[in-house]
């Protein structure tokens, strides 16, 4: 049950980004077996409304028109088609497929190894074939399976599911743990320029372009670090779905911007 405040997890986010650290996750959450309560969303639907609105209001009223502002002068065109937009894959594909490769480990180091492999070739394989979803739907099995075991098998620990890392590594790991955190936030981000096409542009503009996804992608970790995937993969999937549903709205209201 979460008992927080929506006003202490803003806090609590900001404190986080000064210091980013492999925490313990919130009090309340850190129940039962790990494994669970990773992918247990730990969040009511009234904080993740929260929490998508507060993502909505600062893209719109800031990053986004800053972001926009910079496209326009820089002569960068968005490459979404209105007239075609992928919904399916931007609501259901691309939350789990991004949370999979860029989160994931970040508490789960022992498995970047095997997963960040498997799951970037998804990624940039795209949904269209079955291999690819087949693949994927495997990785998440596999991840999952040791949740609803009593206990992890042998053949979990011998091919990293189940395994810890030596101590000095793992302490390696938490004191550089900022780097990760803020390093896979910034790939995150910078995934998101392909959805640009331009002839030339200045480098120095190419971060503002991409200032939405940064935030919300900081944003984006750092629940996954304090509450777990669940919960990121389902927000990420609200986020995407807000402006897409308003997209579509227009459309129908609207045929002709489709042309």
């Amino acid at each position: 049950m979460n008992t927080l405040s929506f006003k202490q997890e803003l806090q609590d986010f900001w404190w986080f980004l000064r210091q980013p650290r492999l925490a313990p996750r919130f009090a309340q959450q850190d129940l039962g077996h790990g494994w669970v309560t990773d992918w247990t969303n730990g969040l009511g639907v009234k904080r993740l409304l929260q929490w998508v609105a507060f993502l909505w209001l600062i893209n719109i009223t800031v990053f986004g028109p800053l972001a926009a502002m910079v496209a326009t002068s820089a002569g960068a065109e968005h490459k979404l088609d209105f007239g075609r937009i992928p919904w399916k894959q931007a609501i259901l594909w691309a939350p789990l497929i991004e949370e999979m490769v860029f989160r994931y480990v970040l508490r789960r180091p022992s498995q970047f190894f095997w997963l960040i492999p498997v799951t970037l070739w998804c990624l940039l394989s795209g949904p269209q074939t079955v291999t690819v979803t087949v693949a994927l739907a495997v990785v998440v099995l596999l991840i999952w399976r040791p949740a609803t075991a009593g206990s992890q098998p042998a053949l979990w620990r011998q091919i990293g599911l189940g395994a810890q890392w030596p101590w000095r590594w793992y302490r390696w790991y938490c004191r550089r743990f900022a780097w990760f955190f803020y390093g896979s936030t910034v790939l995150f981000a910078a995934l998101h320029l392909y959805n640009f096409k331009f002839d030339q542009i200045e480098l120095y503009t190419l971060p503002l372009l991409i200032l939405p996804q940064f935030v919300t992608g900081l944003v984006l970790a750092w629940l996954r670090v304090r509450r777990g995937v669940g919960a990121s993969i389902i927000l990420h999937a609200l986020f995407n779905a807000g402006p897409l549903l308003l997209i579509m709205a227009i459309m129908r209201l609207n045929p002709d911007l489709a042309h």
